[in-house]
């Protein structure tokens, strides 16, 4: 199968909001290649190599710098974080894809602008109250970063991994004073996106307290906005 052109999306959302499972769900029903701005920290965060990277530090030390900014509930500096997710972008040049947790600035969404041209920003409107009772129910496979919830999306197992059967923890980034001050940092810096991406008339908002019941919406919104695969003759 293959895709009539390249389709290139963004989804955002607070913290906590369902961007990672409505992020599987779009990726394995339309067919596009998901890249996470958290798995590409996680990535950069676990380098124990010495290689320097453009910002003239270690890859450790960058790291090390970016796990302590996320620790204390801060989002890691635009340049780190853009050079980290455009350089991905680079890679997957000739596919159709869908970016999670990047850009959370205007200046990171003008980085993106520079790149590429998007088809759609979807944003999660998920009230603040609900997200904090979501993530005291969350627990994570660490070394994927495969997230699981209690309530609406739960491992076959719990407290396992469903693909590697190993055990799940919770984030310290997920503790009550620091998913408050997430939510505070991402309504401050992020709300401006929302606005930038309106402005561009890209951004469709989807409002709602539950994932499975926002889900609907976003499929059918993204039926008609990306190009259904069509059987090539002799392919699959």
């Amino acid at each position: 199968m293959v895709l009539k052109r390249i389709f290139r999306g963004v989804i955002m959302g607070p913290p906590g909001s369902g961007k990672g499972t409505v992020s599987g769900r779009i990726t394995q029903t339309f067919g596009l290649k998901h890249l996470s701005s958290g798995d590409i920290l996680r990535a950069n965060i676990n380098a124990k190599t010495g290689k320097r990277c453009a910002t003239n530090l270690h890859i450790k030390e960058l790291g090390l710098l970016m796990k302590s900014c996320i620790d204390q509930g801060q989002l890691v500096p635009d340049d780190i974080i853009s050079r980290l997710v455009l350089a991905k972008l680079r890679d997957m040049d000739h596919s159709s894809w869908l970016l999670d947790g990047f850009p959370r600035t205007v200046a990171q969404a003008e980085n993106l602008d520079s790149m590429c041209t998007l088809d759609t920003v979807i944003n999660l409107d998920v009230p603040f109250e609900t997200i904090k009772e979501r993530l005291t129910s969350r627990w994570v496979h660490l070394p994927s970063g495969r997230v699981y919830n209690t309530d609406f999306n739960p491992p076959k197992i719990p407290g396992l991994d469903d693909v590697t059967g190993e055990p799940l923890s919770q984030r310290d980034d997920d503790t009550p004073v620091t998913v408050t001050r997430r939510l505070k940092a991402y309504e401050n810096q992020t709300q401006p996106v929302l606005e930038y991406y309106r402005s561009k008339g890209v951004l469709t908002t989807f409002t709602g307290t539950e994932t499975n019941k926002i889900w609907p919406h976003v499929h059918a919104f993204l039926g008609k906005k990306i190009p259904h695969p069509q059987q090539v003759s002799g392919q699959v």
